[in-house]
Order: structure tokens, then sequence, then C-alpha cells
């Protein structure tokens, strides 16, 4: 079959490659033509993906990767796509679906055949053979993960997970091209480039009660060998020239001692890069040898994610610390002579302004360089989720505004203005302190990585209103009665508007 997987565009000022998808196309390959498409980096919005993408590659399958913030512009791909060509088969992946899988697919129902719940790297290959093999009556139930039709019954089949990760086979490195993408990687800053992101771990033994990452991937810690790690980084390095190593485990160092071991083999691979983990890193799985070896093999930055200043607050979140235990967390992390930059939830649940006054304060008197305040996402299946639909606080999600710096939903008694503005005024009281400003401004690498910088700073601090329009920034002049033509292979045309109502 002729496979695309697709990154669809959002609003998203972190342009970096899909590991997921690079998997997935490795499970397929050997039987199958497969091609990776990120719409965010090749700027391809809904309207041109007809004519520029379907007619170039006539896929039989389009795979369609779909984050929370991704389901309005993938409900208008996935029209697109069968506009163009009913027959084209269309699956969708990703947390939305796997958080809450049936109403995931009600969501994005129209116009879509299949999802997949869950990692899908044993499903997936599995359910393109199916396909391919073109039978009359199909037998879907014994693809793990995938969600399907049985008539108007949906059905979701149950998920399996390979523990031993490395059986997975190693990234589709070839297709996602880590070295063609821009300086605009998560975390913003950077040390070294070109940058590529690696997986060592997967899954999460926390509860935090805002996060699906044990959702995803599941609450048991799996492993990557040290020989795949370190032989991922060396090609990484020497075929496609990357400088740079993006750790973006959920929980790295969980697993201390499996993390001494793979620092101290990056340490013998003796390459000039660079390390980060953008994900950030539990305080609380931390030592000085970790730190030292760490800092050894070029992690110039380590992110942690403190999320409040309030105790109460921390409780509910079910973070398992304390405002105490973050000081003195950080200053083991400072005594390294790391610098360091941390992450907080504004809005959380049954906030007060007081509480986000503390966490506002807490971010002010730790030595950090960066400070990321997000607001609070309902993210579907989380247990804040659930709490706050069985109080009747959600009920018609905006999925349209579901960005952090949109402010989709705000506590009892707080607007969504008040909330965008005190956010607004923390990251100007944070970073327009002169030594913050001054070591932030020197840590530009090029003119093209200012203009990613301020366009994320226009985003997150002076733009207080955003809507997921499927435009590029050249379009925005658009008035809002203006419709876009999409020509289907039998000359049909259909007019999709791009006003704010569209």
């Amino acid at each position: 079959m002729r496979v695309l997987l697709v990154k669809p565009n959002n609003l998203s000022d972190h342009i970096q490659p899909s590991l997921g998808l690079a998997y997935l196309a490795q499970g397929i390959r050997s039987r199958h033509e497969v091609k990776i498409l990120d719409c965010i980096k090749d700027g391809l919005t809904s309207a041109e993906f007809a004519e520029k993408v379907l007619g170039k590659y006539r896929p039989d399958l389009i795979g369609i990767q779909c984050y929370t913030f991704d389901v309005g512009n993938v409900r208008k791909l996935l029209k697109v796509i069968k506009t163009w060509d009913p027959n084209i088969i269309t699956v969708v992946g990703g947390s939305h679906v796997s958080s809450d899988p049936v109403r995931g697919f009600e969501n994005l129902r129209d116009n879509l055949d299949f999802a997949f719940a869950g990692e899908a790297e044993i499903g997936f290959p599995t359910f393109v053979d199916i396909l391919n093999s073109n039978a009359d009556s199909p037998d879907y139930s014994n693809v793990p993960g995938l969600i399907w039709k049985n008539g108007e019954e949906f059905v979701v089949n149950p998920q399996e997970m390979e523990d031993d990760l490395d059986q997975l086979g190693d990234p589709a490195w070839d297709l996602i091209r880590p070295e063609l993408y821009p300086e605009a990687q998560h975390g913003a800053f950077f040390n070294s480039f070109p940058i590529a992101p690696i997986i060592t771990t997967r899954g999460c033994p926390y509860s935090c009660t805002f996060c699906a990452a044990p959702i995803l991937s599941g609450k048991k810690l799996r492993h990557h060998s040290k020989e795949y790690v370190l032989r991922n980084i060396s090609l990484l390095y020497h075929t496609y020239g990357i400088r740079e190593i993006h750790i973006v485990d959920d929980n790295f160092t969980q697993d201390i001692e499996y993390a001494k071991t793979i620092v101290r083999g990056i340490i013998e691979l003796n390459l000039d890069i660079s390390i980060a983990m953008p994900n950030g890193i539990r305080m609380d799985y931390l030592d000085d040898e970790l730190l030292a070896l760490l800092k050894e093999a070029g992690l110039y930055l380590v992110s942690i994610a403190v999320e409040s200043g309030n105790n109460e607050i921390l409780k509910d979140m079910k973070k398992g610390t304390k405002v105490h235990k973050v000081h003195r967390d950080v200053n083991l992390i400072k005594k390294h002579g790391f610098d360091i930059a941390a992450f907080f939830i504004l809005g959380y649940p049954g906030e007060t302004m007081e509480t986000i006054k503390d966490t506002i304060a807490l971010s002010l008197k730790l030595p950090l360089l960066r400070a990321n305040y997000f607001t609070y996402l309902p993210l579907p299946g989380t247990e804040s989720y659930h709490k706050l639909e069985e109080a009747g606080e959600i009920k018609n999600v905006d999925w349209d505004n579901f960005y952090m710096m949109g402010a989709p939903y705000t506590p009892k008694g707080i607007s969504r203005e008040d909330l965008l503005e005190i956010k607004r005024k923390a990251f100007l009281k944070f970073y327009l302190r002169p030594s913050i400003l001054v070591r932030n401004i020197l840590g530009v690498k090029s003119f093209s990585h200012f203009k990613f910088l301020f366009k994320r700073f226009c985003n997150w601090i002076i733009i207080k209103n955003h809507v997921a329009l499927d435009i590029k920034p050249v379009d925005i002049a658009i008035e809002d009665h203006t419709a876009l033509e999409i020509k289907s292979p039998d000359k049909k045309v259909t007019q999709f508007g791009v006003g704010a109502s569209s």
C-alpha cells in the first residue's frame, strides 16, 4: 500500500520531528511504500494539502497524528482528504483518541475510518497488512489498540505494549530528516545545531492529575538497551550531522542507575555534542553522581516541572512534593553549575488568584534562567478532567482553542481575561529582570532563531486571543468571507470558508 503519515498543521511554535510517526513508518516500510509529512515544518494548510500532497503521492491510506489541540485542524484535513478521494482510508492516532478512545473518535468521526489508542507500533503493521489483503470481510478484532466501527457500535481493541523497546526497531530517520528542521525546537533555546530527539524509556509510574502520560504509555517503565541508544546517537551524529540530542522521555531519571549507564555511554562515545531534556526531569530522582555525569556528557540546562508554589495545590495535583523540597532540589541542581528552566501551571481547578500568585512568587525566588507559565489544560482521560466533568464544569469543549496560551478552562471566580493577563504579567516580570533578560538574549544563536523566539514571545505574551485557524501568517489579511477552493479528481469544487466560525 501507499501510506502517508501526517503531522497536521497547528499553532504550535515547536517545530520538531515526530518520533511517533518515525517508529510507525519503520514497522511497515519493508512491505509497503511509506512517506512522512510534517505540515507544520512545511507550512502546509489543509487547503493546500489536496493539490500539493494528495495529487502528488496518491496514497491509499493516510494516518494522522492528533494531539487534543489538533482536533479542529484534523477535522478539516479529514474533510479535504475525503473530498479529494473518498476511497482513501483514514486513520488517526495520538494522545487525543488514546486518552478517551470512543469520544475521541466521535470528536472526529465525520470522514474518519479508523483510530488507534495508545502505542500503535504493534497494531499498525497488522492493520495495514489486513487492508492490503483486500479481504471481503476483514477481521479487525485482533489488531491491538485499533478503534473501529462495527455497524453503529464502536469497538476498542485491547492495547498491547512492547516490553523490550529495542524490538520496535530504529526510527525511520531517513524519512523524518531531523537535520532539516529549523531552529524552533522544543525548549526554544539550544547550545548546538542541528538537533534530533531520542527516546530511551517509555512509561510513567506517577499519578499527576493533569497529565496523560500514564494513559498513553502505561505506568510500567520500559527501556531501550544501552547499545540501542548509543548506536542511534552515533548514527545521528555521523550520518545526519546532528550536534545536539534531546532526550524526550517522560521520566529519564526514574531508573537512576539506568540513567547513569546511558550517560556514561554517551561520555564514552566522545562526540562533540550537547544534550537537553526539554520535557523535564523529576527532581526527586537526582543525586550528585548523576548530575556530575550529565554535566560531563554535555547537558547544559536542567528542565524541571515545579507546577505550583502552593502546597495545597501540589497535594491536589498529586505531585508528591512540597515547596520546601522544591527549594532543596533546585539548590542541588544549581550546585553543579547548571542553568535551570522550570514549568508552572496557572489556573488549575480549585485555584484562586492567591494560589496563582504563590506560584509566580516561587518562580521569582528560585535561581532560574527560564520560567514557562502554562494555563491548565483539561486533557481528556486525566483525573482532573473527569472531576471537572462530573462537577458539570466541562460540557462543550472548544477544541479549536485548546492551547495553553488560550486558557480554554479557568477556575471558578477567575475570568479567562484575568488569567491570561496574570500569565502575561508573570512572563514580563520574570524576563524583564536585567540579568535574566541579558542572559537569554545572549542565548540567541542566529537571526532565524531570533524570529522563532519572537513568534513565541508574541504567542505567549502579546496576543491575547488564539483561534486555531489553519492558515499561514502571510494569509492573515484574508477577509472573513473569503473562501478557498479545493478541486477533487472529478473536478468537483468544494469551498471552505476561513472566517472565525469556519
